[in-house]
This record gives C-alpha cells, sequence and structure tokens, in this order.
C-alpha cells in the first residue's frame, strides 16, 4: 500500500480487512440486507424531494396568491398551499418509514453477525495452543472477545450507516445541484478540497491515537484481571497500594489517549463547521445575484442552499464520526488478528477418529522445548504397557508437566513421536485423542453451575443421575455433597469458592471416573492438601486406576512409590526407571531424594 491516503479505504486500510474477513457471515442475511440497502435507497430519494414542496410554495404559490400569476393548473393559492404542505408531511413521512425500515434492518444483520463472529472467536480461542495463550494476557483476550466486538457492532449502527446514508445524499445533491446551475455549484463547492485535505490530516492522527488507546485499554484490562486473579497474594502480601499504583498509571496512560483523540476530533468538527459557513456565504452572494437577474428562481436559490446545507453535512457526520469509526477499525484489527491465529496443534488433513483403545503409551525418542536453546525433554523414549502405573518424578523443571502435555497432544514433539497402541498421536483427531485420557490436574477448574453439571462436565457424553453418584462415591465426594443445602442440584459459586481445595480435587477425580477412558494422567493431584483430604484423595486415585494405563507426576515420593513403576526425570530424558525397589537399590537422584529425608519423612508421618 503506497503512502497516500486519498479515500476512506485507504485512511481506515484496517477497515478493508475487516470487511473481507467478515464478508462470509454476511452471506446467510442477504434478503434483510438488500431490504435494507433498498430502504436506505428511498429514504435518500425521500430527503432528495424534502425541498422541493418549498420550492413550489415561493415559486407559484406566493406569486400566484399577490396576483402576479395565475394558480398553477387553474387551482386557487390556498389549494396549491394545502397541497404542497400534505406534500411536505408526506415525503418527511414517507423518509422516516424508510429510515426506521433501514437503521432495523442494519442493526438486525449487524447483530446476527457480530454475534456469530463472538462466538466462533470464543470458539477459535479454545483451540489455539498453550504457547500462544501463554504469551497471551487474558484480560487483553477478554477485552477482544467482550468489548471489541460489542464496538464494532455498536459503529456498524451509530456511524456506518449514517455515513452511508450521507454519502448517497451527497452523491444525488450534487447532481441536482450542478444541473440547476453548474456555476453556482462549482463556487459552493470550492471550499470542499480544503476540507477535504484537514479531514485526511487530521482524521489519520486521530486512528493512529485511537489505534493506541485500545491497546493500552487491552492492558488496563490484563492488568486488571491479573490483580483479581491474584487478590489473595496480593493482600496476603500487602500489595494492595502497588496494584493500585499500576492499574492507576495504566488508566492515566488510556485517560491520555481518550483526552487527545476527542480533542482531534473536535478539531475536525469545527473546521467543517467553518467551511460550511463560507460556503453558505458564497451561495447567498453568489445566487441573490443570479435571482436578481433573473437566471434562476427564489426557489431555485432555496433549493440550493438547503442541498448545500445538506452536502456538506456528510463531511461534518464523516469528523464527529471518524474517532467511532477509527475506534472501530483498530478493535476489529484486533478481532480479526484473533480469527487469523493459526493453532500449532490441530487435526491433520488425513487425521482419523481414534478406534477402540487399550492404552499402550510410547515416546519414541522425543524431543521438545518451549522456544529455548536447552530442550525441556531431549531424546526420551519409554514404553508403558495398558493398565500399567508408571510415576513420574524430578526435580522441578524436568519436564514431567511436559510429558504429560504431549500425552494430552497440547503439544507436539519437535522431534520423535508419541503413540498410543502404535498410532502416532497426531495421525488421530485431536477429539477423539482426548476422548481417551481422562485428567486430574492440579488445579481443578470449576464451573458456575450444580455440582452434579460439574461432575457431568468430564463424561463427555450424556449421563444419569445414577451415574453421577457412582462416580462421586468413587471419588470419595458423595459425602459432603449430600450435606450440602441441595444436595447434588446446589449451585456452585465461581471458580469454586465456597468449596475447599480437597473438595474440588474430588470433583476432579469423579469427572475422571465417568470418563472410561482406558488412559489416565494425574499431575500433582495432592499438592495443596490438608492431611485428611489428601487421603481422601488418594484412596480415590487408586480406586480410579484400577486397569487404566496411568500416568501419576508427583513430588509425593509417598505416592510414587506405591505405583508399579518411576520413571525419574533430569535433564530432559529418563534417569531412571524402575519400581521403588529397584530405584533405591540403584542408589542414584531417586535414592538420594527419598533418604534425603523427603520419603522417609513423609513415610514416617504417615
Amino acid at each position: 500500500m503506497s503512502g497516500r491516503k486519498d479515500s476512506l479505504t485507504e485512511v481506515m486500510p484496517g477497515l478493508r480487512r475487516i470487511m473481507t474477513r467478515l464478508a462470509p457471515y454476511l452471506r446467510g442475511h442477504r434478503g434483510v440486507l438488500g431490504g435494507s440497502v433498498m430502504a436506505l435507497l428511498a429514504a435518500t430519494a425521500m430527503k432528495l424531494l424534502e425541498p422541493w414542496p418549498l420550492k413550489f410554495v415561493i415559486d407559484r404559490v406566493v406569486p400566484s396568491a399577490a396576483g402576479e400569476e395565475s394558480g398553477a393548473a387553474g387551482l386557487p393559492p390556498t389549494a396549491l398551499l394545502a397541497f404542497c404542505a400534505f406534500g411536505l408531511v408526506a415525503i418527511i413521512a414517507m423518509k422516516a418509514l424508510f429510515q426506521y425500515l433501514s437503521s432495523v434492518g442494519f442493526a438486525l444483520v449487524g447483530s446476527r453477525v457480530l454475534t456469530a463472529v463472538r462466538t466462533d472467536l470464543f470458539r477459535h480461542l479454545q483451540t489455539l495452543s498453550l504457547s500462544f495463550h501463554a504469551r497471551a494476557r487474558t484480560g487483553d483476550l477478554t477485552m477482544r472477545l467482550v468489548s471489541d466486538v460489542g464496538m464494532l457492532k455498536e459503529t456498524a449502527v451509530t456511524a456506518a450507516l449514517p455515513l452511508a446514508a450521507n454519502l448517497l445524499v451527497l452523491t444525488g445533491m450534487l447532481t441536482v445541484m450542478l444541473v440547476l446551475d453548474w456555476r453556482l455549484a462549482l463556487l459552493a463547492l470550492s471550499p470542499l478540497p480544503v476540507l477535504w485535505l484537514v479531514s485526511l490530516r487530521l482524521t489519520r492522527r486521530i486512528r493512529e491515537v485511537s489505534r493506541t488507546q485500545r491497546k493500552r485499554e487491552g492492558d488496563l484490562a490484563a492488568t486488571g484481571a491479573e490483580t483479581m486473579a491474584g487478590i489473595r497474594t496480593v493482600q496476603a502480601l500487602g500489595l494492595e497500594e502497588r496494584a493500585a499504583g499500576d492499574f492507576g498509571a495504566a488508566s492515566a496512560k488510556d485517560l491520555h489517549a481518550g483526552v487527545k483523540g476527542k480533542r482531534l476530533s473536535a478539531g475536525l468538527e469545527r473546521s467543517v463547521d467553518l467551511l460550511t459557513g463560507i460556503g453558505l456565504a458564497i451561495v447567498l452572494w453568489f445566487g441573490t445575484l443570479q435571482v436578481i437577474a433573473g437566471r434562476i428562481s427564489p426557489g431555485d436559490l432555496l433549493v440550493f442552499i438547503t442541498y448545500l446545507k445538506n452536502t456538506f453535512r456528510p463531511v461534518r457526520e464523516y469528523a464527529k464520526y471518524t474517532g467511532r469509526l477509527a475506534k472501530a477499525a483498530a478493535a476489529g484489527e484486533r478481532v480479526v488478528a484473533l480469527l487469523d491465529e493459526t493453532p500449532e496443534v490441530e487435526d491433520a488433513p488425513d487425521a482419523i477418529a481414534a478406534p477402540p483403545l487399550a492404552g499402550r503409551v510410547a515416546f519414541e525418542d522425543v524431543s521438545f522445548g518451549y522456544g529455548r536453546e536447552v530442550p525441556t525433554l531431549a531424546g526420551l523414549s519409554v514404553d508403558v504397557a495398558p493398565g500399567e502405573m508408571v510415576a513420574i518424578t524430578g526435580p522441578s523443571g524436568a519436564g514431567k508437566s511436559t510429558f504429560a502435555s504431549l500425552i494430552l497432544r497440547l503439544y507436539d514433539p519437535a522431534k520423535g513421536r508419541v503413540t498410543i497402541d502404535g498410532h502416532d498421536l497426531r495421525s488421530l483427531t485431536l477429539n477423539s485423542l482426548r476422548a481417551n485420557i481422562a485428567l486430574v490436574p492440579q488445579e481443578t477448574l470449576i464451573f458456575r453451575g450444580t455440582l452434579a453439571e460439574n461432575i457431568a462436565l468430564g463424561a463427555g457424553r450424556e449421563v444419569t443421575q445414577d451415574e453421577i453418584e457412582a462416580a462421586a462415591r468413587l471419588a470419595n465426594a458423595h459425602g459432603f455433597i449430600t450435606v450440602q443445602p441441595d444436595g447434588y442440584e446446589t449451585r456452585i459459586a465461581e471458580r469454586g469458592a465456597t468449596l475447599s481445595a480437597g473438595q474440588r480435587q474430588r470433583i476432579a477425580v469423579a469427572r475422571a471416573a465417568l470418563r472410561r477412558s482406558p488412559v489416565l494422567v494425574l499431575d500433582e493431584p495432592t499438592v495443596g492438601l490438608d492431611r485428611t483430604s489428601e487421603a481422601a484423595v488418594i484412596e480415590a486415585i487408586w480406586r480410579l486406576a484400577k486397569g487404566r494405563t496411568t500416568f501419576l507426576i508427583t513430588h509425593d515420593l509417598r505416592m510414587a512409590a506405591r505405583a508399579e513403576r518411576i520413571l525419574h526425570l533430569n535433564g530432559g530424558q529418563v534417569a531412571e526407571n524402575g519400581s521403588h525397589s529397584a530405584l533405591l537399590a540403584l542408589k542414584g537422584h531417586y535414592a538420594a531424594m527419598w533418604t534425603g529425608g523427603r520419603g522417609v519423612q513423609n513415610a514416617a508421618a504417615s
């Protein structure tokens, strides 16, 4: 694209990309959209006709009443006046009706389209890889999903539609003015080039300020969301003033950008007002001379002045709505950029649905890193038999959670492959693969809803109340659920705030029990639990793991010792592989961790 900005598309370069990206959403609404366009054209026609009854009154009715000439078609002046008044009312009523139909139609299409966009954007966000979400800020993503899409929808009705109508009016009125008196028309429009240059210069600056403001609003939302998410830590460490200071600084930057944008928009509007006044003065002077010379009628001059005021109005409206359009363009660019993000992990074109699986999992010379020079896993190979329980231990940063993420195919290996029953995970569809894996995470995500609904989320299918209760009993959750005010129908606060950590973890175990999957992944399932809750969760986990290929990622060597096999990771590789007793006999890293006090003390305490 060149540096010149000679058109609305070039002044707002993001609009073309936005419209191209959203065009497919309009195809299902062609009928309503076509009707709205027809209503807009009809309203424009009524707008062009509006001053003509007044012209007829001045040119025909007033002279006829003064006896200067006979009334049109031999009608008395009062009849002509009544006819013109009725005609004016009819034209204004029709214009109002068509404008109403057009506004409602465009609003309906805009709401439907952008509701679909928001839904697709939310769905798309959930498909994006963890590496994207690790880089992105949750508050900013929420801003794009809610506020940016809402701004696009609001602007489509309050700015784009009036501008489209005014541009049609401008075209029609310029044509009529040139027909009435092309010399006077050219004189009247002489300020337009200056106005256009001023508009181009200021709107470019308004667009830049709006884009900056939109980014700062995203940063502001992200700062607020991060603080609220960690409010417990903020209060515990006495960081309220620091958090408030950071938020206040971000808010002040947003305020400065907003004021600057308003100042530029107001300056553009006042420039339009001044140049409009100059154009009207030119028409009044030269038009009156034309009337005195008999070249045009007084009614023609009235139409000319009325049209001229309406001719400058689209430019003035452009100034008025430039800020909104610029913000909409900035918001739309952020939405489209998110829609255009490509998931790093997705179904291969030839991916197949997973057949019934036994649960044999193998890592074959797997290497993986998070964009760093030193890989998290390097040439890791291991084979786990169906139904075997394997504990994954090792120091922090050894790659334990990465190991689990590769099984779930949250990431793909940079080298090598992960297989299940001999199938490369990349050859299976994501939905069918993950349906065969149950997960009990370190932090359980609780959704708003009832306890029964939260347990049923893990099934991936319709489940009965009896199945939910059976899963809760397996997870040692039935007892605390039945003492709730409404039992299984008790509604839970956001993020499970009314449940303890142990209760939330038992809900996660119940979810996994409903999944009926051959592979189970337990990612630090007992971290942060008190002794009583830990015992209840561990007991539930052993029942849940029975008959499943289980990967237990843990720092708790008591739990690891009960597994059939232990994989001790170090330096991105399997440093030690064997049973608890075999690794103790090996007297390597695992034995050092156990005898160093962690395992022995835990065993003694238990």
